[in-house]
C-alpha cells in the first residue's frame, strides 16, 4: 500500500458513509442525510459542515445533524476564532477534548453537552471550501481512522459543496443582473435607441452595466460601466454603484461631478472596489452630450458628412482608485447633430486575446454609421463579435438623435 494511502478501515467506512450515488451530494439536504448517516457510523451525537465564504473571512453553517440549531440559528465563525474558525485557518485537523468558552465560540456545542470534537477542512482542489466537524456527548478519543476517515469524507463532500455554491452564485448572479439592466429602453422624444448585452464565455456574467433614465428639464442620462471582477461579488457591487449613480444625477446637472460622487461613495465604502464608468447627459433637445469618463473607453460619435470618430473626451481616474486624492474630473461637451450616432461600450466588445484594444477600437470606428440603432447595434456586433463567443462581457448602448427633438 502506498505511504499516503487512506487505510483499509476508513475505506470501508466512508462508503459505508455515502452508500450509493450519495459522492457528490452538494445540497443542504443531500448533506443532512450524509451528516445523519456519519453519526451514526463514526458513533457520534452532532456532525456539521460549515461553507466557508473567503469574502468575509468566515465560515457559515450550512448543514447539521444532531445540531440542527447551528443551521437555523444561522451560526457563523470568524476565520481564526473559536473551534471552526481554527480549522479553517489551520487547514488541518483539529481535536479538543474541553468544549467550553475557552475552546469554541459557539454557545450551542457546550449547551448540547459535547465532550469531544473533531473538525476537518475541506478542499476542493486548493480551495478551502469549508469545515466538517463532528462530535461527541461522551468523553472520547477520536482515532487515527476516525481522522482519516473524516478527511476522506470531507474531500468527497467538498467538490458538491462547491459545485453547489457556484451553480447558486450563477443563479443569484444572472437574477440580479436582469432586474438591473434596462428591459426596454425608455421611450424618449428625438432619440431612438438600442442595447445588447453578451456574458463572457470564459469569465461568466460580471459587472458590466448600462443605463438610460430621464432626468428633470428634459435632460437624459446614459451611462456605461464595468465593474473589476466576476460573479455575483461584481453583480452586487456593481447594482451598489448603479443606484447610487443614479441618485447622484437626480441632484447634479454635471456629469464630473456626479462620477466625483460615486468614487467618494465607493472609495468610502467599497474598499477594493474599482470600476470604469462613463457618464453622459443628453441636454434638452439632444443637441449636446455632456460627457465624464471614469477610466472608460470613449463612445464612438458619427453624424451624417463625418466621418466617425472617438469622443476626444481625457480618460480620469477609475472609480473606487482614487483613495481620498484631490482629483478633478473634468467633463467634455460634444455636439450631436440631426442624425448623429453616439455608441457607448465596454472593452469585452474591442479587446481579445488575439486583438489589442487600439485595434479593436479603430476597428469599431469602422463600423459605426449614422443608421437606425438597432440596424447599427447589428452591425457592430457582427463585426466585432461574429460567430466566436466574446471572452469577456459586452455592454454596447447605440443612441440615434432623430431629425429634432419631438419628431418620432
Amino acid at each position: 500500500m502506498p505511504p499516503n494511502a487512506p487505510e483499509p478501515e476508513s475505506r470501508t467506512l466512508l462508503a459505508e458513509i455515502l452508500g450509493t450515488g450519495a459522492a457528490g451530494a452538494g445540497s443542504d439536504e443531500d448533506l443532512a442525510k450524509i451528516l445523519a448517516r456519519t453519526c451514526t457510523v463514526l458513533d457520534v451525537d452532532t456532525a456539521t459542515v460549515l461553507r466557508h465564504e473567503p469574502q468575509w473571512r468566515r465560515v457559515v453553517a450550512v448543514a447539521a445533524a444532531g445540531l440542527e440549531e447551528e443551521v437555523y440559528q444561522g451560526v457563523q465563525v470568524p476565520v481564526g476564532t473559536g473551534f471552526a474558525g481554527s480549522v479553517a485557518a489551520r487547514r488541518e485537523p483539529v481535536v479538543i477534548d474541553r468544549v467550553d468558552q475557552t475552546t469554541v465560540l459557539n454557545a450551542l456545542l457546550w449547551e448540547r453537552g459535547l465532550h469531544a470534537m473533531l473538525g476537518v477542512p475541506m478542499f476542493a482542489g486548493s480551495e478551502l471550501a469549508g469545515v466538517l466537524h463532528i462530535g461527541s456527548v461522551r468523553e472520547r478519543r477520536f482515532s487515527t481512522t476516525d481522522i482519516e476517515t473524516l478527511r476522506l469524507l470531507a474531500d468527497r463532500l467538498a467538490v458538491g459543496l462547491q459545485a453547489e455554491t457556484v451553480r447558486g452564485n450563477q443563479a443569484a448572479t444572472i437574477a440580479l443582473q436582469r432586474s438591473l439592466l434596462p428591459g426596454v429602453l425608455p421611450s424618449i422624444d428625438g432619440l431612438r435607441m438600442a442595447a445588447r448585452y453578451v456574458p463572457g464565455a470564459e469569465a461568466g456574467l460580471g459587472g458590466d452595466w448600462y443605463d438610460v433614465f430621464r432626468l428633470p428639464g428634459g435632460q437624459t442620462g446614459i451611462v456605461m460601466g464595468d465593474v473589476s471582477g466576476h460573479g455575483l461579488e461584481a453583480a452586487i457591487v456593481m447594482g451598489r454603484l448603479r443606484s447610487a449613480l443614479r441618485a447622484y444625477a437626480l441632484d447634479c446637472d454635471d456629469p464630473a461631478e456626479v462620477l466625483a460622487k460615486l468614487d467618494r461613495k465607493a472609495n468610502h465604502f467599497e474598499h477594493g472596489v474599482m470600476a470604469t464608468v462613463a457618464y453622459g447627459v443628453l441636454r434638452p433637445g439632444h443637441e449636446h452630450l455632456a460627457l465624464s469618463l471614469a477610466g472608460h473607453l470613449p463612445p464612438v460619435v458619427v453624424s451624417p458628412g463625418r466621418p466617425a470618430e472617438l469622443v476626444p473626451a481625457p480618460p480620469d481616474p477609475p472609480v473606487g482608485l482614487t483613495l481620498g486624492a484631490n482629483v478633478k474630473r473634468r467633463t467634455t461637451v460634444v455636439e450631436l447633430p440631426p442624425g448623429a450616432i453616439a455608441a457607448f461600450y465596454t472593452d469585452g466588445l474591442v479587446e481579445r486575446r488575439d486583438r489589442l484594444v487600439d485595434t479593436g477600437m479603430r476597428q469599431l470606428v469602422e463600423l459605426v454609421r449614422p443608421e437606425d440603432p438597432e440596424r447599427a447595434s447589428a452591425r457592430i456586433m457582427a463585426g466585432m463579435v461574429g460567430s466566436r463567443p466574446p471572452q469577456d462581457d459586452v455592454a454596447l448602448v447605440v443612441l440615434h438623435r432623430t431629425a429634432s427633438a419631438g419628431t418620432p
